[in-house]
């Protein structure tokens, strides 16, 4: 199974959906809260290239995006592809 990591915020809605799909899929994932650790939100950024929105979530080397982009990759199927790579 790859490597999931999301930088998200506490209060961010789309955040609790993503890890709910996660959550859903038993996928453990590193979660960073850039609410708690502001310092770790240049690297989101560096690592987003410039996306400044939560979540960003990357699996892998993979930058998927936020909660949309992700979700987008569960309805075609190529979630699971990623995330068992």
């Amino acid at each position: 199974m790859s490597n999931v990591v999301l930088y998200t915020k506490a209060y961010c809605p789309f955040c609790q959906r993503a890890k709910a799909l996660l959550d859903k899929k038993e996928v453990t994932y590193t979660e960073f809260d850039i609410g708690v650790q502001p310092e770790l939100r240049d690297e989101m950024l560096t690592r987003a290239n410039g996306a400044h929105t939560v979540p960003q979530i990357f699996i892998g080397e993979h930058h998927v995006g936020g909660c949309d982009d992700m979700m987008a990759l569960e309805a075609s199927g190529e979630l699971n592809t990623l995330l068992n790579a």
